[in-house]
């Protein structure tokens, strides 16, 4: 499938939660699983994404939407493993939006994907205030982070359904306390679910694959 290329700009939006409530609609009717995947730049969800391609392509049907402010770069590592992908483009945006969902939705074989993987431009505040239509978030943190960014940037933490901690294989190398880190988390949002990874090593992603799988298997129960 040939990668196509939106670019959107801010002055379509629209009533942003009820076409969130329109998006989900249609991603039950296919009974697909959507993940967004938020973070700071550079905190590794290409990586997180390209792994969890790579790992669960014999198990489940992926598709991947990629937002950025600008290129093709993410997308077309996603498109050389055989994955349906859009990237869409925001110039001067910083979070994706119920709209561009749409946009993405109808542009991707929903028939052929039972996970679509979204990752939401790379930015620690507005992702979190837009809901998409997807039926989970995770919230992505790297070592190098600092461990003081849930008191920083509740709002991500609060909403989150899985925290990752990534790039995990550095804790000896850096002061990340994540005993602490865990605490802090926790205070925000009893619920969520903390994976220990490393995109890089491998470390901890089968926990995160397994994750998936249940919550794909659930969607097709329901």
């Amino acid at each position: 499938m040939k990668i196509k290329v939106l670019t959107i700009s801010e002055d379509i939006l629209g009533a942003n939660k009820e076409k969130a409530r329109q998006n989900q609609s249609r991603l039950d009717k296919h009974n697909i699983l959507a993940v967004n995947v938020m973070s700071s730049p550079g905190a590794g969800k290409t990586s997180l994404i390209l792994q969890t391609i790579s790992g669960l392509k014999k198990k489940a049907r992926i598709g991947v939407i990629e937002g950025d402010v600008a290129s093709t770069l993410d997308a077309n590592k996603v498109h050389e493993l055989g994955v349906p992908v859009i990237q869409i483009n925001i110039p001067g945006g910083c979070h994706l939006d119920a709209n561009m969902m749409e946009n993405a939705l109808n542009n991707l074989p929903l028939e052929d994907i039972d996970l679509l993987l979204i990752e939401n431009v790379g930015n620690l505040i507005c992702p979190a205030e837009f809901a998409l239509g997807e039926h989970k978030r995770v919230m992505l943190l790297s070592l190098p982070e600092g461990d003081d960014k849930p008191y920083k940037y509740p709002l991500m933490f609060t909403e989150a359904d899985v925290v990752l901690i990534n790039k995990i294989d550095l804790l000896s190398y850096l002061e990340f306390n994540i005993p602490a880190f865990r605490e802090a988390v926790i205070g925000l949002n009893p619920k969520a679910k903390i994976f220990q990874v490393s995109c890089k090593t491998g470390e901890g992603l089968e926990d995160w694959f397994s994750w998936l799988l249940d919550d794909i298997g659930k969607m097709k129960r329901e």
